[in-house]
């Protein structure tokens, strides 16, 4: 994979003196990303030795074996004196996080722009209630309620691959309303308590709104989330959205090609998708593999709603919606159920773009959680956020290398 890289000629020098010892060749392809991404990466810390220390952090994530630890990344390194000097450069050090996320989206978009922003919850389990932001949360992976911390990442996929660029920490009032606890993780005053759908609308309008990347849909598995309050926070910024929502979710039907008895009155999503079966159509998709793939049908339909209004008075901003069905011949019907406002793409691009989902799904096991995105053990507010990016960098550093798999080779959306 061929991937625009802008170097400035003058930081065309080694970041460290020292490289971890790895097998080449992929090794020396994730070096020699490394070597021109971290000019621009770390362009905003002052001094050469924390620049130097972010790309010792980055080649450790991608080269250790094992937990992420700063243990771990310190014995590639020169064992404890490094690993003091990289528990202060994460934990302890001055230097912000902001700026080097944001030279990480931005060279994220110009290598390869996004067809889309997916917006992904992470849950983040741990043993003891002291890492900031721990608390009693449900994990889906193990359908339990455990000690955890949760975020929220969003993921600039294209065509090739998808790259975490930003994350928010989903803090509970049981953190932000506790002093002691504010004090101890060094929680910024301007943190204040949000709804998990807030974080994540939050976090995806940081990087359009406050980053200037270009305005992309944002897609999310949001059948936890309060729908009509995302969705009137999205429009209301001028975001293009595509949400999997439940088949409780209440909506009104204004579509012609549905019965006038259907568009009355608020009934369920599942429900007004059982009448618009007859507006089924298939989609054939190929997903690659041996011998040139195998051929994948599935059923679409897609009717114009509305959501409940909270009053006679639609806002200037308010933009039609569409509900899209997803079943696969023969099996149950509605098996997903999506709303969207990309009402100018006809279902098979409505389809296409919500499987953008599933790529984000595969990248983060197979990539995000190779790199450490979830092994950071520290307390800190700040540390958990410079590691979430540092690690976001090794992530991005692996598919642009083209030594993990882009998943555009694994599915075909």
């Amino acid at each position: 994979m061929q991937t625009r890289l802008r170097i400035r000629t003058a930081d065309h020098r080694r970041l460290t003196d020292r490289e971890p010892p790895c097998p080449a060749p992929e090794a020396s392809s994730r070096q020699g990303v490394l070597e021109e991404l971290g000019p621009v990466l770390f362009a905003s810390l002052p001094r050469s030795d924390q620049r130097r220390r972010g790309a010792e952090y980055v080649q450790g994530l991608l080269g250790v074996e094992g937990r992420k630890s700063i243990r771990n990344i310190s014995s590639l390194f020169g064992g404890e004196a490094a690993e003091q000097s990289l528990h202060h450069f994460i934990s302890g050090s001055t230097w912000d996080w902001r700026p080097v996320r944001r030279a990480l989206a931005r060279y994220v978009e110009e290598s390869a722009p996004a067809r889309a922003y997916v917006l992904r919850p992470m849950v983040i389990p741990k043993a003891g209630d002291s890492s900031v932001g721990v608390d009693r949360r449900f994990c889906p992976s193990r359908g339990q309620v455990m000690n955890a911390q949760q975020a929220v990442g969003v993921w600039a996929v294209s065509e090739e691959h998808g790259v975490p660029v930003n994350w928010r920490l989903h803090l509970p009032e049981t953190w932000l309303e506790d002093a002691s606890r504010r004090r101890q993780a060094a929680i910024p005053e301007n943190v204040l308590p949000e709804a998990l759908d807030q974080c994540a609308v939050e976090a995806y309008l940081r990087i359009t709104r406050d980053w200037g990347l270009p305005v992309r849909p944002a897609v999310m598995d949001a059948r936890e989330c309060d729908v009509p309050g995302m969705v009137r926070r999205l429009q209301a910024a001028g975001a293009p959205l595509l949400l999997r929502v439940g088949a409780g979710l209440r909506l009104t039907a204004v579509d012609p090609g549905l019965p006038r008895s259907a568009c009355d009155t608020e009934v369920t999503a599942h429900r007004l998708m059982l009448m618009a079966r007859p507006l089924r159509q298939p989609v054939i998709r190929r997903r690659p593999g041996p011998g040139g793939g195998t051929v994948h049908a599935d059923l679409t339909a897609a009717v114009r709603v509305r959501l409940p209004r909270r009053s006679s008075r639609r806002p200037s901003w308010c933009r039609d919606l569409v509900l899209l069905g997803v079943g696969q011949s023969g099996g149950r019907w509605p098996a997903e159920l999506w709303l969207t406002d990309v009402s100018e793409l006809h279902p098979v691009g409505q389809l296409r773009l919500s499987r953008l989902a599933e790529r984000v799904e595969r990248d983060f096991a197979g990539i995000a959680e190779e790199v450490g995105i979830r092994d950071f053990s520290g307390r800190s507010f700040s540390g958990w956020h410079r590691h979430a990016t540092l690690a976001s960098a090794a992530h991005a550093v692996a598919v642009l290398s083209g030594t993990a798999e882009p998943a555009a080779a694994r599915e075909s959306a």
